[in-house]
């Protein structure tokens, strides 16, 4: 995937500056141990295994998924698809109702140029154990042309599958067909617009919530059947390269996770839950970028965050006006 210029920047700075995971985090942020996993780009809580979380490389690693157990950081379990192209460039994964597996071949290293993209979509196994594992294969496309993405959710109730295209001054929540056929294309249409640059997102398990992660920040939307209504931001970790985002199981945590070696997952208190940092429409105190959140900690942890982000922000508008030399 393209690496922004202030990521490059924002990466020396953030072990100096980054808060450390507050009390509330506790043992549910947790660290990737596996030296195979070097690019997670998806996060998945599952539902049929508890405590376990699906993840999956960025590109050159091959068909695979790894089921990373929450509580020791490391893999219980290795699938290997079969059914399946060579990858190209996996960006998300969700899980749909069934504890069906859908994994999104949707990113687009070529900036948007690719004429159709992939869905792959496996059962769930019961057992947590390396196994090969038969996947079907669904070819996607837009109803105004190709683009690159990172996100995609299933909803936990209908099936439905939408897709979020990557764009740097926001971009579109893209609906599919109501089942996604494995003969022909499958045809994603723009139903709304994402006021995000979007690395990830994800449906709360009562499938009412969605949330929405860039690098520096997130939203948080009120599913409303389909169409998002902004509720507020939500309360992102500054990490090195914020790639995922996922629920928990029991909808009580957002899991935050980080591209890189030893990638780390950190939970947050999902919006609406006790304690939670994030900000509503209906009150807090947002201010007014979705560039990072507040962190819950001192004050001049708070202060570190707003400098980093704000020098990767000014960075990033220096290497663009580079690029357009």
């Amino acid at each position: 995937m393209r690496r922004p210029f202030a990521l490059l920047a924002g990466a020396l700075l953030v072990g100096a500056l980054a808060a450390p995971a507050s009390a509330a985090d506790g043992d549910r942020s947790f660290t990737i141990e596996d030296s195979r996993i070097t690019e997670s780009s998806g996060l998945a809580a599952s539902r049929q295994h508890p405590g376990v979380y699906w993840t999956h490389n960025d590109s050159d690693d091959g068909p695979y998924l790894y089921a990373v157990d929450g509580a020791t950081g490391k893999t219980v379990a290795r699938l290997t698809l079969t059914g399946v192209g060579t990858p190209r460039d996996v960006e998300a994964i969700s899980i749909g109702p069934g504890n069906r597996i859908l994994v999104g071949d949707i990113g687009d290293n070529l900036g948007g140029t690719w004429p159709y993209v992939w869905i792959y979509e496996l059962p769930e196994p019961k057992e947590l154990k390396d196994a090969t594992v038969r996947a079907t294969q669904y070819v996607v496309t837009y109803s105004d042309g190709a683009r690159d993405a990172e996100s995609l959710v299933v909803h936990p109730k209908t099936g439905r599958v939408y897709i979020i295209d990557k764009k740097e001054d926001g971009g579109h929540l893209y609906e599919g067909p109501a089942r996604l056929s494995a003969s022909g294309r499958n045809v994603f249409r723009p139903v709304a617009p994402i006021d995000l640059w979007a690395t990830d997102a994800a449906l709360s398990p009562d499938g009412e919530r969605l949330a929405v992660r860039g690098y520096f920040g997130g939203i948080d939307y009120d599913w409303n059947a389909g169409v998002p209504k902004r509720l507020g931001r939500l309360d992102v970790p500054l990490q090195q390269q914020g790639e995922s985002v996922t629920f928990s199981a029991d909808g009580s945590k957002l899991m935050y996770g980080t591209e890189g070696a030893g990638g780390e997952v950190q939970a947050e208190d999902a919006p609406g839950e006790s304690g939670s940092r994030s900000s509503s429409g209906g009150g807090g105190s947002a201010s007014s970028s979705d560039g990072g959140g507040d962190s819950g900690t001192s004050g001049s942890v708070k202060v570190g965050a707003v400098v980093v982000a704000a020098l990767c922000l000014a960075l990033f508008g220096i290497g663009r006006l580079r690029r357009r030399r």
